[in-house]
């Protein structure tokens, strides 16, 4: 199919389809799909979760504490959210149920940049999906259920048709009533339509924003007369007005309101009536317009505040459905959204060296993070994104203890996402040469960055504390290993010898038996064994050996019962290939002939040399990129 036949059968798929009352009653006997509500159309467009028990996952079950959780395809996009999109689908739920939800305004708060907006237009984009029936003309999309009365039709419509008596609340509009009025009450004259919500042309969906408060009005949500028409009309008659509220045109459908509390109280009000009642009055002397669709407001936790502390205010606050939208906690998750958005730019096929995203995520999230008691917030960021540290940091507590202590409120300050973004463009256009990201300009930039936005003092030196005390130290063990793991040709053998003599030297140790040395004779001890597997153990900070000690020899038995009796891969268990990385790259003196850029004294350091920089490149740097790299860690490294 051609673009032009997709756009065409589109276009043609979404046109209004005529129907006379007797077709629609007959359709709504067959079908209750076709009388549904908002809230239970947004319900079908979000469509069914994913069930995922995080029991069965060792990462998802630290962040969820083995919960059952549900993710939405429809909200993919939406990383390190579940919650707040499990509230939001809660509501619609509620809602389509009938419940107390169905009178409230959903209201997202949070903070700037956080992602409020980006859920209202996904919210509209899928209100977009299931078609909605209304009277034909009608300015305001009513529901032809209006035009019946629910204490002297609702009986009869129940037994005929099967429409349950609830949705047939709403008044019939000024409009309608005058039509009636003209058809000598023959309601079979009315039209009925099928239409699709469209934020485009304002079907069922609209857009509010707070205006000027010296001269905002009610009339940006119930409409105002069209002076055009009072030549013809009498100021009172339906005809007359303009039905261009945001009310009006979202009717059985949903309503955005932008910054909702930036707005006037007195602006305010028809939304109450529309909620509580399913109806609001206009500006001239009519009936009550007829209004059967979702609110969704959001604003900043500043004008939420400002208005909860207004005690004028109480009859709006237990009329609003909070759904809080933090930023995110998770280092992973953060990582994803700055993916997305380079996804969504010219950048995407822009170089980007390993570990950039993943430091600029981490900044973001340490900034985002309440300061824990008796634990450091590094280890806390860590916790947050599922890591197990029993085995590195005993301070460290779990993820509920570390919630528990930060309150409800953590993640609505700090730096946000969009904040993050531009670093980020800032870094990939830093040389002017090649359009590329790294982790040392990323440093760089983030230090200036700071620098400009004139924080606070004590929020500057802790954000440069975050650079200086964990980024930039953990970078430069970072990219040593990335150096060492491209020099070293005999890596993997070399790795293997060592996990081989420490599973023994481990497991002699374990059974209290002295150990001879097939090769040299050498006899060790409980204690020279306890020597040697310490000198492994603690430049990587194992802080419970023994423990560590006997969880490895017992995954290696179960692997050689498996293995016919053959020690596994010394890369099989990643806690051990972490500590036995850090015992293979203690010494750096040999590897800088090679890694330097200097001139070369023999063809053969020559030779390794293009060889380093050969299997650089496949770990995902640019040439320039590993000459600034190797270059900023021997710098680094001396200084040391």
């Amino acid at each position: 199919m051609s673009i032009f036949d997709h756009v065409q059968d589109r276009f043609a798929r979404v046109q209004q389809e005529d129907m006379s009352l007797e077709e629609y009653l007959a359709l709504c006997r067959r079908d209750p799909k076709v009388y549904a509500s908002a809230a239970e159309r947004m319900l079908e467009a979000i469509g069914e979760p994913n069930v995922i028990d995080t029991a069965k996952d060792p990462r998802l079950s630290r962040i969820f504490s083995n919960k059952v959780i549900r993710r939405y395809p429809a909200f993919a996009e939406f990383h390190g959210m579940e919650e707040a999109i499990e509230q939001i689908v809660a509501y619609f739920r509620h809602a389509a149920q009938g419940l107390e939800e169905r009178k409230q305004i959903l209201y997202l708060l949070g903070p700037v940049g956080g992602g409020k907006s980006s859920l209202a237009e996904r919210l509209k984009l899928l209100m977009e999906r299931i078609p909605f029936y209304a009277i034909k003309d009608s300015p305001v999309y009513e529901s032809p259920l209006g035009l019946f009365s629910p204490e002297e039709d609702g009986e009869l419509l129940e037994h005929e048709y099967g429409i349950a008596p609830r949705y047939i609340k709403s008044v019939m509009s000024p409009w309608a009533a005058k039509r009636l009025k003209e058809y000598g009450g023959d309601i079979s004259k009315f039209r009925v339509v099928r239409l699709y919500p469209s934020r485009l042309n304002q079907i069922a969906i609209s857009k509010t924003e707070p205006g000027d408060e010296n001269n905002q009005d009610i009339s940006s949500l119930v409409g105002k007369v069209d002076i055009r028409q009072l030549e013809l009309y009498s100021q009172d008659d339906p005809d007359a007005y303009s039905f261009s509220g945001g009310l009006c045109r979202a009717n059985q459908g949903l309503m955005e309101f932008v910054e909702m509390f930036k707005a006037p109280i007195k602006v305010l009000h028809p939304l109450l009536t529309a909620t509580q009642e399913g109806n609001y009055n206009p500006t001239e002397g009519m009936g009550a317009i007829p209004f059967d669709g979702v609110i969704l407001a959001h604003s900043n936790e500043s004008e939420w505040q400002a208005f909860r502390n207004n005690r004028n205010n109480e009859a709006f606050l237990d009329r609003v459905y909070i759904v809080k939208v933090p930023y995110c906690l998770r280092v992973s998750e953060e990582v994803k959204i700055y993916q997305k958005l380079l996804e969504d730019s010219s950048l995407n096929a822009a170089p980007c060296a390993p570990d950039t995203l993943r430091m600029l995520a981490q900044f973001s999230v340490l900034s985002r993070l309440k300061v824990p008691e008796n634990s450091s917030i590094y280890s806390k960021m860590r916790v947050y994104d599922g890591e197990n540290l029993k085995d590195t940091d005993p301070r460290a507590k779990s993820i509920q203890e570390y919630r528990d202590a930060a309150g409800v409120d953590e993640g609505m300050q700090g730096l946000s996402t969009r904040f993050a973004f531009k670093i980020l463009s800032k870094v990939f256009n830093f040389d002017s040469l090649e359009v590329a990201a790294n982790p040392v300009h990323l440093l760089y930039v983030l230090e200036q960055a700071l620098e400009r936005e004139q924080l606070p003092s004590e929020v500057f030196e802790r954000y440069l504390g975050f650079i200086k005390e964990f980024m930039a130290p953990r970078y430069v063990a970072f990219i040593g290993k990335e150096i060492q793991t491209a020099y070293l040709e005999s890596y993997s053998e070399y790795g293997q010898n060592i996990f081989d003599r420490y599973v023994t030297y481990a497991d002699f140790w374990i059974q209290d038996q002295e150990y001879r040395d097939p090769e040299t004779g050498e006899l060790l001890n409980r204690q020279s064994l306890n020597e040697e597997l310490e000198k492994i153990e603690k430049p990587a900070g194992i802080s419970n050996p023994k423990d560590f000690r006997h969880e490895v020899v017992n995954f290696v038995l179960r692997a050689r019962a498996q293995n016919n009796g053959m020690n596994p891969s010394w890369q099989s268990y990643e806690k051990l290939k972490g500590v036995i990385e850090h015992k293979m790259f203690a010494n750096t003196e040999e590897l800088l002939p090679v890694i330097s850029f200097n001139a070369k004294a023999s063809k053969s350091d020559q030779k390794k040399h293009e060889d380093f920089v050969a299997r650089m490149v496949e770990r995902g740097y640019t040439e320039k990129q590993v000459r600034l790299l190797s270059e900023w860690y021997l710098r680094v490294r001396k200084s040391q």
